[in-house]
């Protein structure tokens, strides 16, 4: 792969320190499915200032930039990324309370802010506390489970422009929508949120969340490298039904699987590459295509080249 460019490097580095950029990072320690080549540059994100200085520079010189949080809803190609990935993670994960609302960074994971909100008697998040993304991404997707999802406790989103200009979104300007918001389609980067919740008893809040994650254990494969649920559901039906109900439970390339505990889930049972991951979901959708005409859409992102 072409290297990084020494200008680009050093303009970095004018504003990130030299450990938290990393050059030809492999992909796969970033994802949830692990596996992914190399991008030209990862760089550890600690403040607002350094994205509002990179992100607008990128811009101008045609630099290929990814945001990345937790990697959880992510397909890296086996050839890598082209490009710079800015990780918003640990170093911007400040949570604080403000009455029944918790405002927090982009980087805070969503398991995280759940047991932080139970933690201090407030209620609306423990849908997201078997969800393995961080909150931008939580935000960026709406994402949900068990009959939650961001939109019911998002009260509001500050957001960085493509310019470098910081805005603050409510709930009704970030158009949420099924696994997707304003931000799907606009140059913003979240970084931060206020949630919006309830107070409640602090067991009654932990006990829901326990129940929560033995469904998860009951019923999706927890213990293999995957991006959780692989499609969209479709309107009308389930796509994990649909799967399998194609004969599709264990189709099988390479190390990647649809996964016999949850059609829903391609996994990596241990070798696979991002290759073979691409062609169970391509094979996936065309399957189901012909033979429901049912199209599936994909959660994962694909970046890179495969």
């Amino acid at each position: 792969m072409e290297k990084l460019s020494s200008a680009v490097y050093e303009f970095i580095k004018a504003y990130v320190r030299e450990e938290d950029i990393v050059l030809e990072e492999p992909m796969c320690k970033h994802t949830t499915f692990r596996v992914g080549g190399r991008a030209q540059a990862l760089v550890q994100i600690s403040s607002i200032r350094q994205l509002e200085k990179l992100i607008p520079y990128f811009k101008m010189t045609g630099v290929p930039y990814f945001i990345l949080g937790n990697g959880s809803n992510l397909l890296v190609g086996d050839k890598g990324y082209k490009g710079i990935v800015l990780q918003i993670g640990n170093k911007m994960s400040t949570v604080t309370r403000e009455g029944a609302c918790i405002r927090a960074g982009a980087g805070l994971p969503m398991i995280q802010a759940a047991r932080y909100a139970q933690e201090n008697g407030l209620s609306g998040l423990e849908f997201a506390s078997g969800i393995p993304g961080t909150l931008g991404g939580g935000v960026v997707m709406n994402a949900g489970a068990y009959g939650g999802e961001m939109k019911q406790v998002v009260k509001e989103v500050t957001v960085l422009s493509d310019q470098g200009e910081i805005l603050t979104l409510d709930n009704a300007s970030m158009e949420f929508g099924y696994r997707t918001s304003v931000i799907k389609n606009r140059p913003f980067v979240v970084i931060g949120t206020v949630l919006a919740l309830t107070p409640g008893g602090k067991d009654e809040i932990l006990k829901r969340m326990e129940e929560l994650a033995e469904k998860r254990r009951e019923k999706q494969p927890l213990a293999y490298a995957s991006a959780g649920s692989t499609f969209k559901r479709p309107e009308g039906y389930f796509a994990g039904k649909l799967i399998m109900d194609a004969g599709l439970k264990g189709y099988r390339v390479g190390g990647a699987m649809v996964s016999e505990k949850h059609c829903g889930f391609v996994i990596n049972t241990g070798n696979a590459t991002a290759a073979d991951v691409a062609r169970v979901i391509w094979e996936v959708q065309e399957k189901v295509k012909d033979k429901f005409g049912v199209t599936l859409e994909r959660e994962v992102i694909f970046l890179g080249d495969f």
